[in-house]
């Protein structure tokens, strides 16, 4: 390894640390399972925040991310860009619906809107299916990063990568089994800074070497080539609808983003509606108003704070190894490798396990809530003592990590597990966002909804549509068949829905009463007004305001984003035109916000 002293002891020193911090939070997980999975319910909103952007920080996420600038250019960052109204639409329609459901899991909400005993097996198989199948799917491909990112910048067999990965998951695991989730939530916000200040040095030093010569030598490079386009925001098309240069998203990939997929697809981190670890931290937090700030700091830091040291040195890449024969998918690694000085190289590869350490860490912690609180315990013959639970939820971590490690062997490509995990949710969002609103949706709506995915994906390979009208096609498939199974089917009975909208539909503003939710039942969808809502905060009225409060916060976080790039870039009509844009959109956000939150 091309280590020097000072570079491992930074590296001994993070990890000593970071096990420490969270074995000292150990003693407040013991107690029973809302201690051990939810903190007690009592986070403060910017932990939650930083701790949902710390795990969607993952070692694969810079070398992703700098790929796809490397293959398409800024604009081809759309691909996960697109996500953004989602994540806005579950800030202010359903974070604070989910912590004033009291749920512990996502899992669990099922047998709180659904009756009988098909959502109670479906919460079973939901529990298994996301919090054991597709968990490990995901921590299997965070290994392969880390795996991929020590062969490269170490020179290392598959052998040893995987063995040193291994045991950075072993003490990932150990703190996490004993910490609970109060200690990975403060793990995470530790992690998540220390990971995002080594991206940022990097980025800074490779545009500064004597190789790049800065911001305005990297734009000139692009501009004099035949890859000018790399620097657009937005993509360009020619009449064949393909990008103008060598990018590879058509307008119906193009579409298939920014149209379908943020409220169609569920996708771990960006479930429309939220779900997993995201609903998780919402929880967590100590009453409606702070799950909504919580979730509104996540989609600033994750959209608009992260990216742009990462595409910096995705851009500098395809300027320093076009020439080289590298490949693309190694060009984060071969910077690090190439323009580290001695113990810098050591704080960047503690920033890597940093942000291995905190998506690891969630999604160990995630995954063992929903096999016991949703299987063990709702399945057993007789109650137990909390305790009990405790360590079958420590148990349950540690077998997780380990079954981990067998998956990761299996597991060749980050991106075929990315599109396997697409396509497996393609069409489910719909169901998944209007479940809360619509109360003509039933148990069996959801059970198709995540059922024909798998059916439109097969019709979808016999049509032979590529992997944008696959998804297309899938989501509207899907649509198709869990609305028309929704109308042939009967509701929830009446005492399962009056008992959901009286607990999750009774935001302060509102003071919905008894009669607000026989007439929600009744008419099998949020009412229109109440006699026991004033004027001025009747439920059209919060809704409208809510609605411009998705609407305006997701044009500010674009602003942001676009905002940001700019400034680095140096073109700064552009910068002024988002600042003005984003100016005006926070105006809007705070009022719409000032009549939505109390």
């Amino acid at each position: 390894m091309n280590l020097e002293v000072w570079d491992w002891l930074v590296i001994i020193l993070f990890l000593s640390v970071i096990v420490i911090l969270g074995l000292s939070y150990s003693k407040e997980s013991k107690t029973d399972l809302k201690s051990y999975f939810l903190g007690g319910r009592n986070m403060a909103w910017y932990m939650a925040g930083l701790s949902m952007v710390a795990t969607t920080f993952a070692a694969d996420t810079p070398l992703a991310v700098a790929e796809i600038v490397a293959k398409n250019g800024i604009a081809g960052n759309w691909v996960w860009w697109s996500f953004l109204a989602g994540g806005m639409l579950t800030t202010f329609f359903f974070a604070g619906l989910w912590q004033r459901s009291g749920v512990i899991t996502e899992a669990e909400f099922t047998e709180l809107r659904y009756s009988g005993a098909p959502a109670k097996w479906l919460r079973v198989f939901k529990s298994v299916y996301l919090g054991f199948f597709m968990n490990i799917i995901v921590i299997g491909w965070v290994n392969v990063a880390l795996i991929k990112l020590l062969g490269v910048f170490f020179g290392l067999e598959y052998a040893d990568a995987f063995m040193y990965t291994a045991l950075i998951l072993i003490i990932t695991a150990i703190y996490s089994t004993f910490a609970g989730f109060k200690g990975v939530v403060v793990t995470d916000a530790v992690q998540f800074c220390i990971a995002m200040a080594g991206c940022i040095v990097l980025a800074v030093l490779v545009v500064n070497s004597a190789e790049v010569q800065g911001i305005d030598a990297l734009k000139n490079y692009f501009r004099t080539t035949e890859r000018a386009s790399y620097l657009n925001f937005f993509p360009t098309f020619n009449s064949q609808n393909e990008f103008a240069t060598t990018l590879s998203l058509s307008l119906t990939g193009f579409f298939a983003f920014v149209g379908v997929q943020w409220w169609a697809s569920w996708y771990p981190g960006a479930e429309p509606g939220g779900g997993g670890y995201v609903v998780q931290r919402i929880l967590s937090t100590r009453n409606a108003k702070e799950a909504v700030w919580a979730t509104l700091l996540f989609q600033f830091l994750h959209y608009c704070v992260r990216p742009w040291a990462w595409i910096i040195v995705g851009l500098a890449g395809i300027m320093l190894y076009t020439d080289l024969g590298v490949s693309q998918s190694d060009y984060y690694v071969r910077i690090m490798k190439d323009f580290l000085p001695v113990g810098l190289r050591g704080l960047m590869l503690v920033a890597f396990f940093a942000a291995y350490m905190s998506t690891i860490s969630t999604q160990l912690n995630w995954g063992a809530s929903c096999l016991v609180n949703d299987v063990q315990k709702r399945l057993a013959n007789t109650p137990k003592a909390d305790s009990y639970y405790v360590w079958s939820a420590k148990i349950c971590t540690v077998l997780l990590a380990i079954i981990s490690l067998f998956a990761t062997l299996g597991m060749d490509s980050v991106a075929s597990a990315w599109g396997f995990l697409m396509q497996c949710g393609a069409g489910v969002g719909g169901v998944l966002i209007l479940r809360w609103y619509w109360l003509r949706i039933n148990v069996w709506s959801e059970i198709t909804a995540m059922i024909m995915p798998f059916v439109g994906t097969i019709i979808s390979l016999s049509l032979t549509l590529n992997n944008y009208e696959s998804l297309i096609f899938t989501a509207f498939f899907t649509t198709a068949a869990w609305v028309l199974v929704t109308l042939l089917t009967s509701p929830a009975d009446k005492a399962t829905l009056a008992h959901f909208w009286e607990k999750v539909h009774a935001p302060q503003a509102i003071n919905v009463q008894t009669e607000t939710a026989n007439e929600a039942i009744d008419t099998h969808f949020i009412p229109n007004n109440s006699s026991t809502v004033s004027k001025t905060n009747s439920p059209r009225t919060f809704y409208a305001y809510t609605f411009a409060a998705w609407l305006s916060a997701t044009v500010l976080a674009y602003a942001l984003l676009f905002f940001t790039g700019k400034i680095i870039l140096k073109e700064w009509v552009d910068a002024a035109f988002c600042a003005i844009v984003g100016l005006s959109a926070f105006l809007i956000l705070q009022k719409s916000m000032s009549k939505t939150i109390a």
